[in-house]
Formats: structure tokens, sequence, C-alpha cells
């Protein structure tokens, strides 16, 4: 499955409840596999970004709708990356002209 990153930050509605984030983070885990994802690492760091997903999605479509639906609760803004394993990456490099 590809593979990708999601950089989230909070906003003011997720600042406001911050305690109830556990719980978020757990549903959001289990969101993500209901639609045929899976969550491989979720860290809360410091810098620009609040938190950073590291997740599988069946497709492109499936990994932007749980980035869609989750931004849509209102506590964290989504950016979704498409990561390439150094494998697909070489891959790619040989198609070059």
């Amino acid at each position: 499955m590809p593979t990708y990153i999601g950089l989230y930050k909070v906003t003011d509605q997720g600042v406001k409840a911050i305690k109830d984030a556990p719980g978020r983070i757990e549903a959001g885990i289990k969101a993500a596999e209901k639609i045929g994802g899976k969550v491989i690492g979720f860290y809360a760091v410091t810098g620009e970004y609040d938190y950073v997903a590291i997740g599988e999605f069946p497709s492109d479509e499936v990994a932007a709708t749980f980035s869609i639906a989750t931004s849509l609760l209102g506590n964290v803004r989504i950016t979704t990356l498409r990561a390439f394993t150094k494998e697909e990456f070489a891959g790619i490099l040989k198609k070059l002209p």
C-alpha cells in the first residue's frame, strides 16, 4: 500500500480541548483502519507542526478522504504527503529518459 505522512496543526478548537486529544487520536487510528488504512506511527512533535503521522492507505483517494474527514472535525488541519520508499524512488528514477 502507498505510504503517506500527515503533518498536523492543532486548531484553536483543538487547543481548547487538548486534554481530549489522546482519545481523538485513538478514534482517528480506528477510522483509518475502518476505511482500509493502517497507522504505522503517530508522534507529538515540536516545531512548526504539532503531530506527525505515518500511515498506509490503499489509494490517494482513500488517503484524501481520511484527511478531509479528519479536518472536518475542526481540531486539526492536515498537510498530507505521499511518501515513496527508497525502492519506489529508484524505480521512478529508472523511468527517466
